[in-house]
């Protein structure tokens, strides 16, 4: 069977990814910031708020999403039509979580994000982990599923882009035609929530599923189709890399416009900082994904990591208190540790599928994208609410002039504590079991197993 992709198809595929990750550097870069400098909400509950929307409602929709649709038939697959669903109500919720109003203080404040978060997550879940689930069943191929990867990768990026560089250009054009500050964020979340939208609609309705890959719909009950799971050792291998690995991008993102502002002093030139990273990942997505073709996917991830955490440190020791050009280099640096983790990760996830087939029987996309989505927010969240903690722990006053405690509390865990998480995956990578080799024996054995089950006379 030719499992090549078309061009047009791993663009049409990428391009929910570049929506979904608009909104993602919007919360990953604005979220906390919004909650803070604009609602005047105070950061430890804000942070505390976004902790508790992932340790309730979020622990249970994503593996019960992804396994809804592992079970689904209709017209449209057991993907595509959960992305048709939750299009137009992910427009509103991105509307509403950065339209919280200014001076809710105590309970209003807590329960005001953890509603809005709430909705949001919801509509996300119900769209993203189908999108996600359709990767391993468009192709089986080692190879092409890195190709795959990186069509969603340069998605990534410039969703990424839109988002975290373009949209304090945005709030300020809205507040140059005369609204407040909070209006701006308001209008600004509602165009890029639209923008989202229509480009998850646009994948949905372009692209076709496989369903001679997808196989039949799982018949495993829920609690077990969940603790089977964890028998699958590469999974959980991954997930401990990703868990951490998302932490630490996230803590950095979070706290990335306060080093800015307060740090070097150049909040005027944010966007530019900001794009620049991005565009050095755009830059080396594809020797990125190169590299790992070369020398495997996981010891290729692991050295993206390694510069990561290298530039993180330098960050730390080096940064002064004041505008420097050495902020261009760090960005640098770090978009090019980045690239690994924008294109490799997404390539590795569907070849854990295949192992689990071998345990189960069955192919069961949904739910490993649904538990990896779960695990994946759980620690992003944290990756908030532990910048807002410590930004309490250590006297951060909203717009003001932050004392010398403030200034280290920031530069601590903008850089060290995110380097130490990364620098946890590095021997976990290097030992990573699944390599090309040892997948192309796995994908045979399957398929001949599969076609002595076919040639099994029927009863």
């Amino acid at each position: 069977m030719n499992q090549k992709l078309s061009f047009g198809f791993k663009s049409r595929f990428a391009l929910a990814e570049l929506g979904f990750m608009i909104l993602r550097s919007m919360a990953d870069f604005f979220l906390l910031f919004f909650c803070t400098d604009v609602a005047g909400i105070n950061p430890a509950i804000a942070g505390s708020a976004l902790l508790l929307g992932k340790l309730t409602w979020d622990a249970i929709n994503d593996p019960l999403f992804g396994y809804w649709s592992d079970r689904t038939r209709s017209r449209f697959g057991r993907r595509r039509i959960y992305m048709l669903i939750a299009a137009i109500p992910l427009a509103i919720a991105t509307w509403v979580q950065f339209s919280i109003p200014h001076g809710l203080t105590g309970v209003w404040a807590f329960l005001a994000v953890l509603f809005a978060f709430w909705f949001k997550d919801t509509v996300v879940t119900l769209a993203i982990i189908p999108y996600y689930a359709l990767a391993p069943e468009v192709t089986r191929d080692y190879q092409e599923r890195s190709s795959l990867a990186l069509y969603r990768s340069v998605g990534s990026v410039i969703g990424y882009m839109l988002g975290a560089a373009g949209i304090p250009l945005v709030v300020g054009l809205f507040q140059g035609t005369g609204l407040s500050l909070q209006g701006a964020w308001s209008t600004t979340a509602g165009a890029y929530g639209l923008l989202a939208a229509a480009m998850v609609l646009t994948t949905a309705l372009t692209i076709k599923e496989k369903p001679e890959l997808a196989g039949e719909p799982s018949k495993i009950p829920p609690f077990k189709a969940i603790l089977t799971c964890f028998k699958n050792r590469p999974f959980v291998l991954l997930m401990l890399v990703f868990i951490m690995s998302t932490f630490a991008f996230t803590v950095q993102a979070a706290l990335f416009p306060y080093l800015i502002q307060y740090q070097l002093k150049m909040s005027s030139q944010s966007s530019i900082i900001l794009i620049i990273p991005l565009l050095a990942t755009a830059a080396f997505i594809f020797p990125a994904k190169l590299l790992s073709d070369k020398i495997n996917k996981a010891p290729a991830y692991a050295l993206g990591l390694f510069i990561v955490a290298a530039t993180f440190i330098v960050t730390f020791f080096f940064m002064p208190n004041h505008p420097t050009s050495l902020i261009y280099i760090i960005a640098v640096m770090l978009g090019i540790g980045f690239s690994a983790h924008w294109v490799i990760p997404y390539a590795i996830l569907p070849d854990v599928i295949e192992y689990d087939e071998k345990m189960t029987g069955e192919r069961r996309e949904g739910i490993y994208y649904g538990m990896n989505n779960f695990l994946l927010k759980f620690s992003a969240a944290l990756g908030i609410a532990v910048p807002g903690w410590a930004l309490n722990w250590f006297g951060y006053v909203p717009n003001a002039v932050q004392t010398e405690h403030a200034l280290f509390g920031i530069r601590l865990f903008y850089a060290i504590i995110p380097a130490a998480a990364v620098l946890i995956c590095l021997p976990i990578l290097l030992r990573y079991p699944i390599t090309r080799k040892s997948h192309a024996a796995l994908t045979q054995e399957l398929a001949d197993r599969k076609k002595q089950a076919s040639e099994l006379p029927e009863a």
